[in-house]
């Protein structure tokens, strides 16, 4: 299946977890796409891994909360392939502490990467979409659709997240471009095991969270964004679809 023949598609966080997954789910489907990490190994070695599909494969490091590199590597991608159909905001970051422990500098940092930096990149990717009627598929989390305890500064990110998400596509469906947003949970990807839980943590709390199917891998994730980025999501707009065995249930 060659959903994304002749499509160009932008991907965040593809040094590992979904961003890896999606960028190598896309490439495999046909598109031709620019990934960009703050991490260069692990970046190389997606650029790698998508490059045995036989597409056209661009990689560069980006910290999506610079907004001069942002508008940098989009502009390059359009330069190197002509267009932009498709932009999928992955890049993230975790941080679990207690809610009267966490430091702003830590607070604004996350809603830097995870929220700012994604209002940034819309924010340069939208007259390129236009002009494709191209899509915007944006990582949330089940963190902005429940409290998640010890995740204040990362479910505040989140709710923000899902907010633009809606707000560009009302605002922009009427142009051709769609907007949706999935929230994962319980998939095993480095920064959820990276999450390591504050000293003193109520686990009556964190149990809460646990999934009644067990937890799965990133590709589980990207086949959605597959789904949602192709002609056959074409009647999705705004959503926030939840991706997580039925945790939240």
């Amino acid at each position: 299946m060659q959903r994304f023949e002749g499509k160009v598609a932008f991907i965040t966080g593809a040094s590992a977890g979904i961003g890896r997954a999606t960028a190598e789910r896309l490439a495999s489907e046909g598109a031709a796409i620019m990934i960009v990490d703050v991490a260069a190994e692990g970046l190389e070695e997606t650029a790698r891994l998508c490059a045995e599909h036989g597409h056209s494969v661009d990689h560069r490091i980006c910290d999506v909360s610079d907004e001069a590199q942002v508008r940098e590597a989009i502009e390059a991608c359009v330069v190197q392939h002509g267009r932009l159909d498709v932009l999928c905001n992955i890049a993230g970051i975790l941080v679990l502490e207690h809610f009267d422990k966490i430091p702003l500098d830590t607070f604004r940092k996350v809603l830097e990467v995870n929220l700012v930096g994604m209002f940034a990149l819309c924010q340069a990717a939208l007259p390129h979409l236009i002009e494709t009627k191209g899509n915007i598929v944006n990582i949330s989390s089940t963190s902005a659709l429940a409290g998640m305890p010890y995740g204040a500064a990362y479910g505040t990110s989140k709710g923000g997240v899902s907010a633009l998400t809606r707000t560009i596509a009302v605002e922009y469906g009427g142009r051709g471009v769609r907007c949706n947003a999935i929230c994962p949970g319980s998939i095993l990807t480095a920064m959820g095991s990276d999450g390591t839980l504050p000293e003193g943590a109520d686990m009556k709390l964190v149990s809460r969270a646990m999934p009644l199917d067990k937890p799965r891998p990133p590709a589980v994730i990207a086949n959605v964004v597959a789904l949602l980025a192709s002609r056959e999501g074409s009647h999705i707009n705004g959503e926030e679809i939840r991706v997580d065995g039925g945790t939240l249930s």
